[in-house]
């Protein structure tokens, strides 16, 4: 028995980004890919004409979905909306290890990879703003000291996403934990 003809889009994007998280950008090469999928390798071109345009469009259909999932929070009460992202960073932790080799990505020599590359950069300058604006108002709101300088308060959120989960509790729960470490500090 032969093997399967062809594969969906979709799975080529989701072994795509699997390859390059496992790989980097500089690992990942096109005869890496076809050797986890399930058809042909030219099957590929069917969608993609090169490595810059798959990984662009990896990249681009990720942070869409981080944006669905962002623009749906419901800002009301800056506290339970920064939860919210903070939820939602924990699920997408690998965002921004997929997206640190967005800058060895060449748009040059294919339109579709620049137009993806400007949605990447778009939607990261809209997932910044969304931030700050919540950030700012927790603070107006006496929520948060307002003696932290606003990039050192957003930056130790985000980096929260980095902190190993070596007792393995499922996401939202982590989430939860690591926003009360973080609202809480460590002190009793």
């Amino acid at each position: 028995m032969g093997r399967k003809q062809s594969y969906t889009e979709s799975e080529l994007l989701d072994i795509t980004k699997k390859l390059v998280l496992e790989h980097g950008y500089d690992g990942f090469h096109l005869k890496l890919l076809s050797q986890h999928l399930p058809g042909a390798r030219s099957t590929i071109y069917q969608y993609y004409s090169n490595k810059e345009e798959i990984v662009a469009a990896c990249m681009k259909r990720v942070i869409e979905t981080v944006i669905k999932k962002t623009s749906a929070i419901d800002e009301t009460n800056s506290m339970q909306a920064l939860q919210g992202l903070l939820d939602i960073y924990v699920e997408e932790s690998k965002l921004h290890q997929l997206l640190s080799d967005a800058h060895k990505i060449s748009p040059v020599n294919s339109s579709a990879t620049s137009r993806d590359l400007i949605f990447v950069e778009q939607a990261h300058i809209t997932l910044k703003d969304q931030l700050t604006r919540l950030f700012q108002r927790a603070q107006q709101e006496k929520n948060l000291r307002g003696d932290i300088p606003l990039p050192i308060l957003i930056g130790g959120f985000f980096n929260l996403i980095n902190i190993p989960n070596m007792m393995n509790v499922p996401n939202p729960q982590w989430s939860k934990l690591l926003f009360q470490m973080w609202m809480g500090g460590a002190q009793s």
